[in-house]
């Protein structure tokens, strides 16, 4: 059990996510996963790399940041949540960055569930494979010239797909130099 879910009672444990509740506020926890990890990505050729894929629990396709758990399977347990940036990068996109800085932590949904995400940002990105996912995933990667990325993304919304929050911040983090080397 994590600190913060220190004090709560717990209500419901499934396979990969568990229901808590603290005083008078119930929430989703992660179960088996030591933390969450986002992946800004810029190309050598100044696309950004982003991930679609059907998400159940909103019935749509969702366009996102490559992302992924650290600590999941037996493999990666104690692994940083760098090395499990650089792993869920190369296992989504194909692409295995030279160097990880973390620009930011925060909560996926602080109403919902005491998860927070660890955004990072890779550079010297190398293709070493074609990404798409573990065997559990159906990934679709797209390389999207940044000055085009608005219009790609508005055409996106317009085809009924939805665009994960996480890529804006993504976007606002690459316009601030102080944040990016």
């Amino acid at each position: 059990m994590s600190q913060r879910q220190a004090n709560s009672q717990l209500l419901y444990q499934g396979s990969h996510l568990t229901m808590r509740a603290k005083d008078t506020w119930e929430y989703a926890s992660r179960a088996g996963a030591s933390g969450v990890v986002g992946i800004v990505a810029v190309t050598p050729e100044n696309r950004l790399l982003l991930v679609e894929q059907y998400r159940p629990p909103v019935a749509r396709r969702v366009i996102e940041l490559p992302a992924g758990l650290a600590g999941d399977f037996a493999e990666a347990r104690g692994e940083s949540l760098e090395l499990a940036a650089a792993r869920e990068l190369r296992e989504e996109t194909g692409y295995e960055p030279a160097k990880l800085r973390l620009l930011s932590v925060g909560p996926s949904s602080a109403g919902l569930t005491d998860e927070t995400v660890a955004l990072f940002v890779a550079s010297n990105l190398r293709k070493v494979s074609d990404g798409g996912g573990d065997e559990s995933e159906q990934i679709t990667v797209h390389e999207v010239p940044l000055n085009e990325v608005a219009a790609w993304l508005a055409g996106k919304v317009k085809l009924g797909q939805l665009v994960d929050f996480k890529v804006f911040a993504g976007l606002w983090f690459l316009q601030q130099s102080n944040w990016i080397e």
